[in-house]
């Protein structure tokens, strides 16, 4: 059943993606000053299609709230970089600072 809940799940994550693509394309053509209602059309048939998944994936017993696309966009997959140093750590190859403070003469040019 978890297999076909991923499953539901993905097709209605690329559905979603699709729908963010046909609303910009729709933008697009109403800055143009273009007819959009064949893309509004596609797009009320995407969220019908949507609206059958989601169905469908309640109905496989799937519970949790579904992330929006913007929410997956924000989601940080990437692995830690493993050559970042630490803050508090010192990097091997700097030399430590010591703690007195060097003064540094200043010596008028003549």
């Amino acid at each position: 059943m978890d297999n076909r809940i991923n499953e539901i799940r993905r097709k209605i994550s690329v559905l979603r993606a699709d729908m963010m693509e046909v609303e910009a394309a729709i933008r697009g053509q109403i800055k143009q000053d273009l007819d959009c209602a064949e893309s509004a059309a596609r797009l009320f048939a995407m969220r019908q299609e949507v609206v059958a998944w989601i169905g469908d994936w309640k109905a496989a017993g799937g519970g949790e709230r579904l992330p929006t696309v913007q929410e997956r966009l924000k989601e940080n997959h990437r692995s830690p970089e493993k050559n970042k140093p630490e803050k508090n750590k010192p990097e091997k190859n700097k030399p430590e600072k010591n703690n007195k403070s060097e003064k540094l003469r200043v010596v008028a040019r003549r």
